[in-house]
């Protein structure tokens, strides 16, 4: 897809009203005077006008990281409060332990008795194969510290925890082991930028929403901002979407901003697949908004301000920022626009501000 930039220059413009008479003009000429006669250059001027009114350039670039990848789990702290296991009866756990020692003896791995109680967790932890202690002895003691200390908080004294951690220890790590699932990460130290010619065509997100939800006025606050992803906005004046839906109600309220600035033209949030950022592996970034104000382009992430500094969010805020760096090159060379990210934390949003300021208390 032509950019805007190439379609408002005169030749272009020509080549295009050339190609639209081609197809138009009948193959036998009709008498002059009999059929209205088609202002195929205005049609054309105007047609190219509205297209480039209704879109933003977005230049096609795909990032991806390379060299070294840092693999692993990041700390975090472990959701416990629903787990209250009890003590099993000695009879029981003796039988149990038994089991498992013959388990042990016929794989070859033996069974010890453990000097930590931290080490019961740890080293069912372990087991697991994407668990290299070498890697992670640091982050698997603290989780099992905060295990043991969860069972002292409610059972009398040692022996009961001793006997929850060899009664229940496959069910704890295996606890411990789906929490960590969420929070692997991929951190690449560098990443790559590929260019290729022509724009992205824009494509309007679809939405499933609740058979009762009406679309609301974006500008009307929200009272149940839990159920926002449920709902459907309507009313705006620069989205080039009719309606909308917001993870967040710093969304919401980012989009009032971009409302009420003056020096915003347009603005989207961009459908899944538009853009091509891998931050991690086989992992992408969609940002969640594009804007485009009289002098310039940004991609724009609103975020809870604790989660700013999160490892994950900065390994997407260095790719997206890469992206920009290397679309401000591209469009800059063919007549465009700068592109810059921004990173706001979601407590400096307000409808009074605008983009400008927002940029200037980013932290992209």
């Amino acid at each position: 897809m032509p950019r805007s930039a190439d379609l408002n220059k005169p030749e272009i413009q020509e080549k295009i009203v050339v190609k639209v008479k081609e197809i138009i003009t009948p193959a036998q000429k009709e008498l002059e005077g009999t059929v209205e006669q088609v202002n195929v250059d205005e049609i054309v001027a105007k047609t190219i006008a509205l297209r480039n009114e209704l879109t933003i350039d977005i230049p096609r670039i795909t990032v991806q990281p390379v060299g070294d990848v840092k693999r692993g789990y990041r700390e975090f702290k472990l959701d416990l409060a629903s787990v209250r296991l009890q003590p099993a009866d000695n009879e029981i756990l003796i039988q149990e332990l038994h089991r498992r020692k013959q388990v042990r003896l016929m794989s070859g791995t033996g069974i010890v008795t453990e000097a930590r109680l931290e080490d019961y967790v740890v080293r069912g932890l372990i087991d697991f194969d994407d668990i290299c202690y070498d890697d992670h002895a640091e982050l698997l003691y603290d989780l099992a510290g905060q295990v043991v200390a969860h069972l002292r908080s409610y059972l009398k004294d040692e022996t009961e925890v001793l006997n929850v951690l060899q009664y229940h220890q496959q069910a704890l790590v295996n606890l411990i082991h789906s929490r960590m699932k969420d929070h692997y990460e991929e951190k690449a130290t560098a990443y790559e930028s590929h260019v290729s010619g022509g724009i992205t065509t824009l494509r309007a997100n679809s939405y499933s929403v609740p058979e009762e939800e009406v679309a609301r006025d974006f500008r009307v606050p929200v009272a149940d901002k839990q159920d926002i992803r449920r709902m459907l906005f309507c009313g705006f004046g620069k989205c080039l979407y009719r309606v909308q839906k917001f993870d967040s109600d710093s969304e919401r309220r980012f989009a009032v901003v971009l409302e009420n600035d003056r020096e915003v033209l347009k603005w989207i949030k961009p459908a899944k697949g538009q853009f091509r950022i891998y931050y991690a592996g086989d992992e992408t970034y969609e940002p969640d908004f594009v804007v485009e104000t009289k002098t310039a382009k940004f991609l724009c992430e609103p975020k809870a301000a604790n989660e700013v500094n999160a490892e994950d969010v900065q390994a997407k805020a260095k790719a997206a920022a890469e992206w920009c760096s290397n679309a401000t090159a591209h469009e800059l060379e063919h007549g465009g626009k700068s592109w810059t990210y921004l990173l706001i934390p979601h407590d400096v949003i307000a409808d009074n501000m605008t983009l400008s300021g927002l940029a200037g208390r980013s932290r992209g």
